[in-house]
């Protein structure tokens, strides 16, 4: 037999009625049911908790006062879990933790998260950088309440939704032959030094786009962050292929840097955003939905570069 918290209630509310019977009516119950309740406790910690008289209701043991103590701790830490639970879920308010594959959400990222850093979000955001599937695995084990991940790898265990697919562009220095082209494609790529960007997802990508092409170039550089392969980019090292454009068209350098759209039929990434759908707190409601805006509207569409269709 365990003693339930429910009984606990039941008992702490005889002892502060000091009858039964106005327990009952305060709970709503059957005087039987309260009585019973006491009862279990009684036997279930072979104490003598409460002194019963038909005309004068109860009084407490001393064993009793102790116990009806130790109720009151009990049920008030428990009340308080469900109101924080409550709050948790319903409130814009609390810790978001965001984990992201580095090379995608730094160019959008910030501006996105401007809607839950007004003075009444209350929110404390806790940003990770992650590779593709260290965010994945970090989703499934809790870590994150939300990620932002190149889906065409995901894990059949996430739950996702796609915001944009990000078709690959070429990088080039300002002063590059190529920079002068609207439109190049992968032979052209093929006569420059490529500079590739290490990240694991990203360098299988790379091995499938020129897996096409006749002539593959001969990579230069391995650089582990989209910057310095701007940077590198921008000293005319090489040209890059990348997927996600920042705002700017100036690198970490100074460098004056150029995107052009590849004409191939490449496979683009496709960015999503990784939740858990059945239940999420109001606060993950809310980047979830100003993710969603964001690239819904032309503000995610600049972040791309792609040959129009009169090119």
């Amino acid at each position: 037999m365990t003693v339930s918290l429910r009984s606990m209630r039941y008992f702490n509310t005889v002892v502060a009625h000091g009858s039964i019977a106005q327990a009952a009516a305060e709970l709503n119950i059957a005087a039987s049911a309260v009585s019973v309740a006491v009862d279990q406790i009684e036997e279930q910690f072979q104490l003598k908790l409460l002194n019963r008289f038909r005309s004068r209701g109860i009084t407490v043991t001393a064993s009793g006062k102790v116990m009806e103590r130790k109720f009151a701790r009990l049920l008030e830490e428990y009340d308080a879990v469900l109101t924080e639970g409550s709050e948790l879920k319903n409130a814009l308010k609390g810790d978001l933790r965001i984990g992201y594959y580095a090379p995608v959400a730094p160019a959008f990222l910030p501006e996105i998260l401007l809607s839950l850093t007004q003075s009444h979000f209350q929110t404390t955001i806790h940003l990770e950088e992650c590779d593709n599937n260290r965010a994945q695995e970090g989703q499934l084990a809790g870590e994150y309440d939300a990620i932002l991940f190149v889906s065409d790898g995901a894990l059949p265990q996430i739950e996702y939704d796609v915001l944009i697919e990000a078709p690959a562009y070429c990088l080039v220095p300002a002063d590059h032959p190529l920079s002068r082209k609207l439109l190049v494609n992968l032979r052209d790529l093929a006569k420059s030094n490529l500079i590739v960007l290490n990240r694991p997802f990203a360098v299988d990508y790379y091995r499938q786009l020129f897996g096409v092409a006749e002539n593959a170039p001969e990579t230069i550089a391995y650089a582990n962050s989209t910057e310095m392969v701007r940077s590198l980019v921008g000293a005319g090292h090489g040209v890059a292929v990348l997927n996600m454009l920042p705002s700017t068209d100036v690198s970490y350098a100074g460098d004056q840097i150029v995107a052009r759209p590849i004409t191939d039929p490449l496979p683009p990434l496709t960015l999503s955003l990784g939740y858990d759908k059945s239940n999420p707190r109001r606060i993950v409601e809310q980047f979830v939905g100003s993710c969603k805006s964001y690239f819904l509207n032309a503000d995610g569409h600049r972040h791309i570069v792609a040959a129009s269709p009169t090119d």
